[in-house]
């Protein structure tokens, strides 16, 4: 097939714009809402956000095997971003929103809502992210068109979180409670997220044209996918790396850095707050994502992955040292800056990676399941963040921080100073174990694109 075009790329890349604004908001500040704001304990949300992961196994699996089984004149997979957009952003509104319940209401009330948001959020994102398998048959072109959907991925998280707490703090000054000011801003956000993804629809294509195999052959061939196993644990163990450290990013600030520092760089000093952390290291994700590119072509995505790896290992040791200090404070951001080069690095090879796993089973035992494939990366990074988030809150529950305190323990300082800093770091090190024993070299993805050309229909 000919190169994609631009708008194409950027077409798909407004999927995960629109997805990750609100992953990151879910990720990051659904945790302190449900704890500080709606009023559940850190225990309650932490099993909340674990168990309603049981049903992610099933439904991200079961999307995927629907959409690959689909037939439409737009496509296999395309058409879910029409479908579910609207119900994308309405069901994100209510997740946000706290009605005046019991304790009882209140736990039913938020697991019903999650429940909701991961559902639709698999109807959508799964086919979303199965497209990349069909849009185009090139590996070093689905390594492009990650890029461009991750480089609009960080680009859509740098504006949710940088403008959250700005949102928030106006729907505040206009007379509304707290829960409220929360709700308005996330309906800014899901009404934006809408039209992004209708953005996609109109502007992305399907390509290569994939006839599904049998249930059983795709399940058959999925379980002895040797390299599928090695990428969605290392998926996995992305997600987490993130999720750790960004679901603790909302607390460090308020219980141990304080929400009315300044740094001062001598001829000008701006306030160091959870938002602006977030979103300088959404920027620097996008500076991760464009060097992906050109260094995996030259050295093979794995190389490149236990590269950025070996760099978020080392620069999360380093950040557990960091004083109260304004030189402690512009080391964090200095820090920050190139732990998320790294992770920004790693986001597109995975989803490249999982197009080359695909392709793999496609040579290897002639199936077709790009959908079951991808819904793997879906389910991997929904149960690292709920893991992450569920751990994080326990761990904090266990080392005695308490919602809402003016004072928290040094005990409960050390909590949130490991899981920015040791924690991260040993997850980092467990990836580098992982991708190194991942067999899909540069050499062998030659191979099988090769082979593919023969056996693959595209216009």
């Amino acid at each position: 097939m000919a190169k994609a075009k631009l708008i194409e790329k950027i077409g798909y890349g407004f999927g995960d714009m629109s997805s990750s604004m609100f992953w990151k908001i879910f990720s990051y500040y659904l945790p302190i809402f449900y704890s500080d704001i709606f009023g559940l304990s850190l225990g309650a949300t932490a099993t909340l956000m674990l168990v309603t992961r049981i049903w992610d196994a099933i439904s991200d699996p079961m999307m995927g095997i629907i959409s690959d089984r689909t037939h439409t004149r737009w496509g296999k997979y395309r058409p879910y971003l029409l479908f579910f957009a609207a119900p994308f952003a309405i069901a994100g509104i209510l997740l946000f929103t706290a009605p005046p319940l019991g304790e009882t209401g209140k736990l039913i009330w938020a697991y019903v809502t999650y429940i909701i948001m991961m559902t639709v959020y698999t109807g959508i994102n799964v086919p979303y992210g199965s497209m990349l398998g069909v849009m185009t048959n090139d590996t070093n072109e689905k390594t492009v068109f990650s890029s461009f959907r991750m480089f609009f991925a960080y680009a859509g998280s740098f504006m949710a979180l940088y403008s959250w707490e700005p949102l928030c703090n106006f729907f505040i000054s206009q007379g509304n409670s707290k829960a409220t000011a929360w709700q308005h801003a996330m309906i800014v956000i899901a009404v934006f997220c809408f039209f992004l993804f209708l953005l996609c629809f109109r502007f992305s294509k399907e390509h290569v044209k994939v006839e599904a195999t049998s249930l059983g052959s795709d399940v058959k061939s999925l379980l002895k996918n040797s390299p599928w196993w090695l990428l969605t644990v290392a998926a996995l163990c992305s997600n987490l790396f993130n999720t750790v450290r960004g679901s603790t990013v909302a607390y460090y600030f308020k219980y141990y850095i304080g929400d009315q520092v300044n740094i001062n760089f001598g001829l000008f000093s701006f306030l160091f707050f959870a938002g602006l952390f977030l979103s300088i290291g959404e920027v620097c994700n996008m500076i991760g994502v464009v060097t992906a590119v050109p260094v995996s072509r030259k050295i093979g995505k794995r190389l490149t992955f236990v590269a950025a790896c070996i760099g978020m290992v080392i620069l999360s040791i380093l950040f557990f040292y960091l004083p109260l200090t304004n030189a402690g404070f512009i080391s964090m951001l200095v820090l920050q800056i190139l732990i998320s080069v790294c992770t920004g690095v790693i986001s597109p090879l995975i989803w490249s990676m999982y197009a080359d796993v695909s392709d793999y089973a496609t040579v290897k035992d002639g199936s077709s399941s790009t959908g079951l494939i991808f819904s793997s990366g879906s389910m991997a990074q929904k149960f690292g963040s709920a893991i992450a988030g569920s751990a994080v809150l326990w761990l904090f529950a266990a080392f005695g921080l308490v919602p809402n305190a003016v004072h928290q323990t040094a005990v409960a300082i050390l909590g949130m100073k490991l899981t920015m800093s040791w924690i991260p770091a040993g997850i980092a090190f467990l990836m580098i174990i992982i991708i190194g024993l991942y067999p899909l070299t540069k050499s062998k993805m030659i191979n099988i694109n090769n082979a593919l050309k023969k056996i693959r229909k595209t216009e």
